[in-house]
């Protein structure tokens, strides 16, 4: 199996050095927070209820490239395709803490699960008041009577998208805990690989794919998805993946939604416009309005080739706050 290669210097260092690189895009507006992988608004008024987002590093721009204008204030960030440790969660509680509590936003995984959790109890002997909301929009990752074993993926972008314009609004915690939870629980998501990504320190891939095979419903570093199957065209793959996304919420006749065609690492434009294509049919063909959509790279997972598609169901709310422009490195809206 060759190895893969990356423009990178010291494997150890690629988080550092990552983080730095957001740090000098940022015109000044982004600090790294001295000792730990953590980034945060040098800006943030007093009296703002904290978002603070989170996850293993090799997602780029997802998490630290969603700190900005209207979405997040800081990114607690692991090293590759690993939660960030307790300690880590909760200097950058600190450093964005102004007096009205914070809210967790990150993806549903049982390391930052784990770590995010320790954090809430080292923030509440500090006073200061955390709620967590879990994001589990992969509709691959389990049943939807057990949709809260279910894995986050692209679909972070608009939740983070919408806790990001409500915590800019509102100095009540429970009201940006509700409308997050409800962006949430509105959000699916499925992703399909046809090669691996792989870690910087060996090269290695994180998973092996036959060369004639694509696995439908795969998690971002590799974990099984529904089905592993011979190589489909476009058309029909992507009539798979919106069978199940719509099936699940479910999506119906008359309902507006925003769409996601994320790319995995390495899928070219070509590829993510001909998937857009279809799905724009598919969703037009049963009278779902389309209220925006976004095509690139969110969600990635170094190399990996493929993508995923994630819808989002709006209400007069929750298109409010997805409408407020924001501004960050990995998205911004105007």
């Amino acid at each position: 199996m060759k190895k893969a290669k990356k423009i990178i210097n010291n494997p150890k260092n690629v988080v550092n050095e990552l983080l730095e690189g957001i740090v000098e895009a940022s015109n000044g507006k982004i600090r790294i927070i001295e000792g730990v992988s953590a980034l945060v608004k040098k800006e943030i008024p007093d009296g703002k209820v904290g978002l603070l987002i989170g996850g293993g590093s090799g997602h780029e721009p997802l998490f630290p490239g969603f700190i900005g204008v209207n979405m997040a204030d800081g990114a607690a960030c692991g090293h590759i395709f690993a939660a960030p440790a307790p300690n880590i969660v909760f200097e950058a509680t600190k450093a964005i803490s102004k007096g009205n509590g914070l809210l967790y936003l990150y993806g549903n995984y049982a390391g930052d699960n784990m770590n995010f959790d320790i954090a809430v109890e080292m923030a509440e002997e500090e006073g200061i008041a955390v709620k967590t909301v879990r994001i589990w929009d992969d509709v691959a990752s389990a049943p939807i009577e057990r949709i809260e074993d279910r894995r986050g993926i692209a679909g972070d972008l608009f939740v983070i998208k919408i806790a990001g314009g409500i915590s800019a609004r509102s100095d009540d915690l429970e009201e940006v805990f509700r409308i997050t939870a409800r962006a949430r629980d509105n959000t699916r998501s499925m992703g399909v690989s046809v090669s691996a990504g792989s870690i910087p320190e060996t090269g290695e891939p994180t998973f092996l794919l036959p060369e004639d095979e694509i696995e439908i419903g795969m998690g971002l570093h590799g974990e099984p998805g529904v089905s592993r199957e011979k190589m489909l065209d476009a058309d029909p793959l992507v009539e798979k993946m919106m069978d199940k996304i719509l099936s699940d919420l479910p999506f119906k006749e008359g309902d507006e939604i925003c769409l996601l065609i994320n790319d995995l690492g390495a899928t070219t434009m070509m590829e993510l416009l001909i998937v857009n294509r279809k799905v724009s049919q598919i969703l037009r063909d049963k009278k779902i309005k389309i209220h925006d959509t976004v095509i690139g790279s969110y969600c990635t997972c170094q190399e990996m080739a493929g993508f995923s598609i994630t819808l989002m169901k709006l209400d007069e709310e929750l298109k409010k706050y997805y409408d407020m422009p924001a501004e960050s490195l990995g998205f911004t809206k105007l």
